[in-house]
């Protein structure tokens, strides 16, 4: 089958290198997953070089440009990768468009991997959905903000504004991992939201040394009693989790004022962690002189309750009567937001944001 426009991605992680093709916003079948794992720079450099044509060999060696993400910082614009926590290889500065472009003599584009991420889930996950929704409930609003953050080795972000993906003057839009941590005001957020960070909670929770403390699925699973090893502290560890969470989205929601999805492979646990995350994201502060106020201008909204997210598309909207003149419009007076799990799955949302970066970078 002819496939035009195809543009090679690549989801890189600290684990794994996942190579994969998109034509025309289609993600394609064909897959090469190579270990990230490697002893020198030039070992990992080589090693991309070489998904790259694997991937472009299986879809006929057609491809118009390469888009893909890193998981840190960077100068985004120029292609040069700086110090990767999670990769450290790349200290330095690693001037990775440049080289691909000597290699493919096609456009290269590299992005954030939670912006890439968010950008996916705009365009063909959560918010289409949320909006569509929306209309089939008889509503006029729709939404065209979107955070999105990922939980997994880190804690990541993206910000997506009417379609367009915030990048920020320094490549550093949406670094919601700085963010101060409301359990240790001395650490990061990710400190606690990010595998390591759940499995020292866990180990604080239990007395057990952390080497002794199960991988985040089994803590998952004995939360919700399908294994033994102790689920009422499971519970009380995701609730903490949850409630870490909770002071993210609601510092970031504040200002992008949209609604708010998740990915990454602990985003799975969400039964265990969400409800205790809207909870809060809801809960009030008190002023000075006694009264209390919501912690935010909005109300969240988990749309993983299907309770939560009919009360949610179920707007109540008022005509209010135009001074002056026998018209009325229209007025909406609650204010929400929302957030949920990815839609389309993690690889999957940022592969299409991959995509729809270069496409927009390429007008095609």
């Amino acid at each position: 089958m002819y496939h035009k426009n195809i543009v090679l991605v690549l989801d890189a992680g600290g684990t794994n290198l996942i190579f994969k093709a998109v034509s025309e916003g289609v993600i394609l079948p064909e897959t090469v997953t190579l270990p990230a794992q490697a002893n020198t720079l030039d070992e990992l450099l080589r090693k991309i070089i070489s998904g790259f044509k694997e991937i472009n060999a299986a879809t006929g060696n057609r491809a118009t440009a390469i888009s893909f993400c890193f998981p840190g910082p960077a100068d985004y614009k120029n292609g040069i990768i700086g110090d990767l926590e999670n990769m450290p290889l790349f200290r330095g500065g690693v001037a990775l468009k440049k080289m691909l472009e000597n290699e493919f003599n096609i456009p290269v584009f590299i992005n954030n991997d939670g912006d890439l991420f968010t950008l996916g889930e705009a365009i063909g996950g959560l918010l289409p959905e949320v909006n569509k929704k929306l209309s089939e409930a008889g509503i006029e609003k729709q939404y065209k903000n979107l955070l999105g953050v990922t939980l997994g080795t880190g804690f990541g972000g993206g910000i997506v504004i009417n379609n367009t993906l915030l990048t920020g003057d320094n490549s550093a839009g949406a670094e919601i991992n700085r963010m101060v941590n409301p359990l240790s005001w001395g650490t990061s957020i990710e400190d606690t939201l990010s595998i390591q960070g759940l499995k020292r909670l866990f180990a604080e929770e239990t007395g057990k040394d952390i080497t002794e403390v199960p991988e985040p699925l089994n803590i998952f699973r004995i939360g919700m009693g399908e294994k033994e090893g102790g689920q009422q502290a499971a519970v009380a560890v995701w609730e903490k989790f949850g409630l870490v969470l909770a002071d993210a989205l609601a510092n970031a929601l504040t200002l992008t004022d949209g609604i708010a999805v998740i990915g990454g492979g602990l985003s799975g646990a969400h039964p265990l962690f969400l409800p205790k995350t809207v909870e809060m994201m809801n809960r009030t502060f008190t002023r000075s002189d006694g009264r209390k106020y919501p912690r935010m201008e909005v109300t969240a909204y988990n749309f993983e309750d299907i309770n939560h997210m009919q009360s949610f598309v179920n707007y109540q909207k008022k005509m209010i009567a135009v001074p002056f003149s026998n018209n009325a419009v229209p007025y909406y007076e609650e204010k929400k937001t929302g957030i949920g799990i990815s839609r389309m799955g993690t690889s999957e949302a940022v592969a299409t944001g991959a995509y729809a970066y270069a496409a927009n970078e390429l007008g095609f």
